[in-house]
This record gives structure tokens, sequence and C-alpha cells, in this order.
């Protein structure tokens, strides 16, 4: 009874809310697609509220806008509208346009005016719908001159924008099919940049193009995601994965943009205050991704927009930078994020209703972003261009200077010979003395040469048998001990042997075993000889490496070019070189990932090794013997080259010193400590590798020594 009496009030009460009042919608022969945005009727609240509640509220507001745009919402919001037919058609729909909705319940009235739900969305299988359309399409039954009034109910964890049309079916499915076909223009433009692009990739191997292909895959699945596609055709059995699909694929893109961004503009070494910027947007994709992988995806939506926006300028503005410096690549990154993001504000300008909603506003960002796909995939072709054009260049140029070089030196024989025949004459007396003075210099050279040699075998020598010398007296020291403990363990076996072929019982023998073997204390002399065999063990293994470090720094192969580890070079070096640091001096490394350098392996560690001594004395005489002195070897790559910095915190030198330093016979050091030929071959071996050494010191705080070498010569 009471049951019956609540639903005859309800009626009545409807009855009374649209008793005198006109139908919002009418329509009419004359009308097709009816927008009907401003003639519904809001009602938001701040919790969820049951239909009867609904119909019953007072809070109903006007909407003035062709396409309403709520905002973001954690309850349902709900929409009133009434509708009039005054054509002979009763069957018409009623389509959303919006595919990405969480929730969508249509409540329709009946003969007796009682409510009955017909529920979508993306919660639901893509299969229960009766129209097979991304769209929401709903049957409105309304007979010729009657009017129906409408409750829908809306949920969603992206922004509720709401394009609300009514239709007559013929209508719809003509202005769908047009829409379907914009989609499939858009779809086929992205899988031929995508599939292109993925060839070249595998042509020229490139990573610029594999995140450019990444992008493009990212994008074509997030729109057409946003137009209800995928859910559609690929995944419509899963709409857990439909309600966070579009924000991932979203995400994935902006940080595979990013990337390409980085790659292709060099943005760390041309602008690097922004790929710092470039680097958090990154940072904030992928924080957005987790989050709504996790299942928070309002947070992950508004967090990615942010982020897409940041994302957005900061590329306008890195692209701009790059392309003021002069690399034309920049052009077209530029330009074609110039386009997206026309294509951007036009969308959200419909959004907002400053735009009107049509084919041109809706499919804005679509083609916004199949041309600025295809500006970036001319980018990526024209910057191959260029590159080739360069290596052309720089072999046209190489090969010029080949020509004048060979034509200067033709003409310069010439030259030399008639002034050769001019003075024959005149040399001809001098001839014996120049020589005999040739053989004096080049004695004297072969001397120097061959003492600076002996200084460095001095170092290498000391150094060697330093190291080894620990080592080996390990190995030797525990061998005697081992070799007394091994005659135990045999002279146990004998007597063992002898218990177990003798004439006493079982329980005898093994009386008599475990006796010997307490009196020989058997089981610490098991440990004993494990301890000592590994102590030799450690000592092999150490002499080992020692050899190995010898054999790197020494390089047989050093008249050779060759690519080697610089790094590996270094620190067999300082192996070589650990004798002199006394324990006292502290070596710090910081090595880059470099690349093989192609260099005169032996020649580059004997520098190394004169560098790391002159910064052994130098500390050294500043420190004595105390604590406190360090040397700092640092390596990095900055394209074309790789730099070798040692650094010091000894005597230094002042600004004369630092003169003179690469001149051979100058030392700073007493009479009988140096030759004064170190540096001065360290640099002529660093200029031989086109490479660069320079000094900078400072009196009493210390010494860096700066070494430049191509990483190809």
């Amino acid at each position: 009874m009471c049951k019956h009496f609540f639903r005859l009030l309800i009626c009545f009460s409807f009855l009374l809310l649209n008793t005198g009042a006109s139908a919002d919608v009418i329509i009419n022969d004359s009308e097709g697609r009816i927008m009907i945005g401003k003639q519904i009727s809001v009602l938001q609240s701040k919790q969820e509220l049951a239909f009867k509640d609904v119909v019953l509220s007072a809070g109903f507001k006007k909407y003035d806008k062709d396409v309403p745009n709520l905002g973001f919402s954690a309850v349902s919001t709900w929409i009133k509208f009434t509708v009039t037919n005054q054509t002979q058609t009763p069957d018409l729909l009623l389509d959303i346009a919006y595919p990405i909705l969480d929730e969508v319940e249509l409540f329709t009235p009946d003969a007796q005016n009682q409510y009955r739900g017909i529920s979508m969305g993306e919660i639901r299988n893509f299969n229960t719908r009766k129209y097979k359309h991304p769209d929401y399409i709903f049957d409105l039954n309304i007979p010729y001159n009657a009017s129906k009034t409408y409750y829908l109910r809306i949920k969603s964890s992206e922004q509720l924008i709401l394009p609300i049309s009514i239709n007559q079916k013929t209508d719809l499915w003509q202005f769908l099919s047009k829409e379907n076909q914009l989609s499939g223009i858009f779809l086929g433009a992205v899988l031929i940049m995508f599939l292109y692009n993925l060839f070249i990739f595998f042509t020229v191997k490139d990573k610029s193009y594999i995140y450019y292909v990444i992008y493009v895959a990212s994008v074509g699945l997030t729109q057409i995601g946003i137009k209800g596609f995928t859910f559609q055709y690929l995944w419509g059995n899963f709409p857990s994965f439909e309600l966070k699909s579009v924000i991932l694929f979203a995400c994935l893109g902006a940080i595979a943009a990013t990337l390409f961004t980085r790659t292709f503009l060099l943005t760390r070494q041309r602008a690097r205050r922004f790929d710092i910027v470039l680097i958090i947007v990154i940072i904030l994709q992928a924080i957005a991704f987790l989050i709504t992988l996790a299942g928070n995806v309002q947070i992950g939506f508004q967090l990615m927009q942010v982020s897409t926006t940041l994302f957005a300028f900061s590329i306008l503005i890195v692209s701009a930078i790059v392309m003021r410096k002069g690399y034309r690549p920049a052009k077209f990154v530029f330009f074609s994020w110039s386009v997206l993001l026309i294509g951007a504000i036009i969308f959200a300008l419909k959004d907002n209703g400053v735009l009107p909603y049509n084919t041109f506003t809706s499919y804005s960002m679509q083609g916004a972003a199949v041309i600025e796909m295809a500006l970036l995939s001319f980018g990526l072709a024209d910057r191959i261009n260029i590159l080739k054009r360069e290596k052309a260049e720089s072999q046209a140029e190489a090969l010029n200077i080949a020509r004048e070089n060979e034509r200067i030196i033709r003409e310069q024989n010439v030259i030399l010979e008639l002034k050769v025949n001019e003075r024959t004459v005149e040399l001809s007396d001098s001839n014996l003395e120049l020589n005999k003075t040739l053989d004096d210099l080049k004695q004297t050279q072969s001397q120097l040469v061959e003492s600076e040699k002996m200084a460095s075998l001095g170092q290498l020598t000391a150094g060697i048998a330093h190291e080894i010398n620990n080592p080996i007296n390990f190995v030797t020291s525990n061998i005697k001990p081992l070799n007394r403990d091994i005659e135990l363990i045999l002279e146990a076996l004998t007597v063992i042997e002898n218990v177990g072929i003798s004439d006493s019982s079982p329980a005898d023998k093994q009386k008599q075993i475990k006796e010997y073997k307490e009196e020989l204390d058997f089981d610490y002399l098991t440990v004993e000889i494990k301890h000592l065999i590994k102590g030799i063990n450690e000592g092999a293994t150490r002499t080992a490496e020692i050899v190995k470090s010898l054999k790197i720094f020494s390089r047989l192969d050093e008249d050779d070019l060759k690519k080697t580890d610089i790094n590996e070079g270094l620190d067999s070096t300082l192996v070589i070189a650990n004798n002199m640091l006394n324990n006292k001096i502290k070596v710090i490394k910081k090595y880059d990932d470099l690349p093989n350098v192609e260099c005169y392996a032996g020649k580059l560690n004997q520098v190394f090794l004169n560098i790391i001594a002159n910064a052994v004395y130098a500390v050294h005489k500043k420190f004595g013997e105390n604590e406190g002195g360090e040397i700092t070897v640092l390596t990095s790559h900055i394209e074309k080259n790789v730099f070798i910095k040692f650094k010091d915190n000894g005597t230094g030198m002042d600004a004369q010193t630092q003169k003179k330093v690469f001149e051979p016979f100058f030392t700073t050091k007493d009479v009988g400590e140096g030759t004064g030929l170190g540096m001065s071959i360290a640099y002529n071996t660093i200029k031989k590798h086109n490479g660069i050494i320079s000094v900078d010191s400072l009196k009493g705080e210390g010494t860096e020594f700066t070494l430049k070498i191509p990483i190809n010569q």
C-alpha cells in the first residue's frame, strides 16, 4: 500500500513540475540533427543521488551552450530534457558523441509515466550495446505531437563534455558514416607514417626513429581511443582497461615525443637548461602513467593534462632556441608543434563553447596531429640529407686540401731543386761538418731518450716489484706450513691404513682412529690447510691481476692505431704507480662511460704515468709523510672528443713555470731526480694524437692537467 502511494506521489510531483511548461526540444521534419545543449537542465551534487531524489529536486539549472562542458566530478551528474515530436516518425535516436564516459544511464518514461533505466558506458562490455557504435545511442519512442521528459545520469573520471543530439535515424547514420570516414582517413595516415618510419628505423638504426614510431602509434591509439574505436574493435570485453587506455597512451605518447625531441635536437648540448625541463616532463608523465595504471584515473588524467601543457610549451621554446642557433631540423619541430598546438586550442575552444561544435572543430586535433606527424617525418628525412651533405662536403674539403697540399709540395720541390742546384758548391764544403754535427745531435738525442726510458723503466720496475712482492710473499710464507700439514695428513693416512688391516674388532679400530685424530687435532689441521690454500689462491690471483695490468700498460702493439679503453689504461697505470703513492696519497677516480678511442695505447699509458709521477712528486713535496694528499683522475666525453683530467693538491706552479712546463729539459725537480723530458714527451705524444694538453695551476694549491683526444684519428 505504501509502495503504491509513493509511486503515485512521484508521478503527481512530476506532473506538477511539468504543468504548463512547453517542450524544451521540438522535433519537426525540417530539422535533422538537433544539438540540445541549450535545452537541457543540469543537476550537479556533492553526493550520489537516487533517481527518486533527482525527480523531486529543484536544483536543476538551465545550460546555455550547444555542447555542455561540465568539468570534473567524482559523483554522477544528472541532466533533464523534454522532447516534443511534431513528426510522423516516432522512432528518434538520442546520440551522446563522447565515447570515453564511464557510465551513461538514460531514464525513459513508459505509458504510465514509470521510469526505466538503460545503462551504457565504458564500465560495460561493448557487445552489450544495441547499436554497435562508439557513441552512446538510445531509442526515443515519442508518438506524434507527444512530449516526454527524460533524465540522463553521467559519470566519468575524465572531463565531462557532452555533445548531445536528437536525430532521425537516417540523418544520424549518414552523419556517423561521414565521421567514420574522417576517422578512417586519420587512421590510414597514422598507419602509413608508422610503417614507413619503422622501415626507415630498421634501415638506418637511428633511435630518433624508434621514439617517433612509438609516438605515432601512441597518438593514433589515443585519438581513435577518444573516438571509441579501440573499445569497439580491440578490447571491447575489457572495460577495466578501456577506462585507463586513453590516458595511458597519451602519457606514453608524450614520453616518446619528449625523448624524440631530446635526441633529434640534441638538447643536452644545444639547450641544457630546457633539457632539464624536458626530463621533468618525462618524470611527470611517468607518474601520471603509474597513477592511472594503479586505478586512480581522475588524478592521473589531471596530472597528464598539466604535464602535457608544460610539455607542449617547453618543446616550442626548446625548438625555437635551437632553431635560432642555426640548426635547420629544429624548424620542423617548431612548426609541427605549432600546428598541433593550434589544433589543440581550436579543440579546447570548441569544448568550452567559444567555437561552434562542427566537423572542423571536432576533428581539428586529429587533422593537426596528422600534419604534425608528417612534418616531423619530413624533419627526420631532412636530417638524414643534412648528414649526407655534411659528409660529402667534408670529403670534398679533405680532397681539396689534399690536392692543394700536393700542388704546394710540387711547387716547393721545384723551387728547392733550383736553390739546391744554385748552392751546391757552397754546401759541398760544409757537408762534412754538418754531417758530423748531425751525428752528434742524433747520438745526444738517443742518449736523452734512452735516459728517459731508463727512468720510466726504473719507475715501472719499482712499481711491479712492489706490487708483486706482497702477494708472492704471501704465497711463499704459506707453502712451508702447508707442506708440514700435508705430511701430517699423509702420516695419518698410513696410521689409519695400519689400523684398518689389523685383527682388532671394528669397535677397537674406530676407537684407535678416533684417539689418533684427537691426538693429531685433525679438525684444526683440515681448517688450517683450507686457510693456507685460500691464501695461496688469493696471492696468485692478485699476481695475475698485476701481470694483466702490466700487459695492458705495456701494449706491445703500441706502434699501431687501435681502438682502446682509456679507463682500462688509466687503471693499469695506477697499478704500476701504486708504489709511489706509499699508502699516503688518496687517489679519486671519476670515470665516465667512454667509447673506445683510436690511439697508440702504450704511448698514452706512458703519458699517464709521467703526469701521475709529477703529481705524486708535487703532493709529496707539500705533505711529506703526512696524509692529506689527493690525486683525482676524471674522464668524460663530449661529441667527438674524450677528456682526461689529472688534478692534485700539491705545491702547484706559478705562471712562469706553467709557460715552460712542456719545454725539453725543463724541470723543477732536484738534480738527479728527473731529466726534464717527461712532459715534453707527453706533449709530443698528445700532439701526435691530434689532441691538446693544457695545464691550470695555482701556487700552493695544486695543478690540473687536461688531455683532449679525438675519439677517431
